[in-house]
């Protein structure tokens, strides 16, 4: 880290819980920080403690947005290097454009490290790939309105139409309403569905089914929060074998680096 890195916030993502799944800028940054705010009801306190030892940290959980951005305006008037953690990846729910509106307002510079969001942790943990040839081509990341709405054109039964894959953050509490909108877009009851709780994490779950019963499912494993739903029909086409090969790697495909067979 320069001498001008100890006069900016580097927001970092942590990535999805595993302590290994942060990149090696975001764990280097953090081993050099004087100062950490952190989310502890979401980031394993154990990926702090193992990345940044000797750092003094904030758990902003029980913190608002001008306490948190004192914490940091501080550490950067005294001349220590601060990192902003966030859990997965910061452009993702992340509530960091607010954050960085603050610091603009204070002349406070900053970097965004990108991390692995849950989403990307949850299809790993399925051995599943979000887009397949023939079955989709789009990934549709968003939430169900709760007591942050969503606009109305955004509604779940609205981007539901499109009948893509589709990644659910924040909703889990909610999947009986989840599984009603969904079936007012291009999904059946038969639609496959997975629900991934704490990706990545020792004691990560699994729950997969079909919108006809998925919603009993995870209130009998008692999922009620940091879980991803992922629902499309490329989660049935993994059960069934692919249904038609990606021209990548087909020897009768020619490209530029190439020959066909």
């Amino acid at each position: 880290m320069t001498q001008t890195d100890k006069y900016i916030v580097h927001f970092v993502g942590a990535g999805p819980g595993d302590v290994e799944l942060i990149t090696v800028k975001g764990a280097r940054l953090l081993s050099e920080a004087d100062v950490v705010v952190y989310t502890g009801s979401l980031v394993d306190r154990e990926l702090v403690k193992t990345y940044a030892p000797n750092a003094r940290f904030y758990d902003s959980a029980s913190m608002n947005l001008e306490e948190t951005t004192a914490a940091l305006a501080e550490a950067v008037a005294s001349g220590e290097r601060a990192v902003r953690l966030h859990t997965g990846d910061p452009s993702i729910y992340g509530a960091i454009q607010e954050q960085m509106v603050e610091l603009n307002r204070l002349g406070i510079d900053y970097e965004v490290i990108p991390g692995v969001t849950s989403a990307f942790a949850a299809a790993a943990a399925l051995k599943q790939e979000l887009t397949l040839p023939e079955v989709t081509q789009t990934v549709i990341i968003t939430r169900l309105a709760g007591r942050t709405p969503v606009p109305e054109r955004e509604k779940l039964s609205e981007v539901a139409k499109i009948g893509a894959t589709m990644v659910i953050y924040l909703s889990v509490g909610m999947m009986e309403n989840v599984v009603a909108e969904l079936l007012q877009g291009a999904y059946t009851t038969a639609t496959t569905v997975a629900v991934v709780a704490k990706a990545s994490w020792k004691d990560q779950q699994i729950i997969e089914g079909t919108l006809a019963d998925i919603a009993a499912k995870v209130k009998s494993a008692g999922i009620g929060k940091q879980a991803m739903i992922i629902v499309g029909d490329v989660l049935k086409a993994r059960a069934e074998g692919v249904p038609e090969r990606s021209k990548l790697y087909d020897k009768n495909f020619s490209h530029g680096c190439r020959a066909s067979a």
